[in-house]
């Protein structure tokens, strides 16, 4: 997959060694749903909730949302 800036990149493949789950890390802050084709901030809340994001907040980029 290739994302709009390596910060972008760096953040979507971000895995921790303690964590077996991204959305149980701190450290992860951004989910890319090659299903939905979207990006989402990742809602540290105990669950896999996500916000949606239509913009990459490193580049500015518009970025796919899956409704295109």
């Amino acid at each position: 997959m290739e994302h709009c800036c390596e910060i972008m990149r760096a953040n979507v493949a971000n895995n921790c060694g303690q964590h077996a789950d991204r959305f149980d890390c701190p450290d992860c802050l951004i989910h890319y749903s090659v299903e939905a084709d979207s990006y989402g901030l990742i809602i540290h809340d105990g669950g896999a909730s996500v916000i949606t994001i239509l913009f990459c907040p490193w580049c500015a980029a518009k970025l796919p949302n899956g409704l295109d």
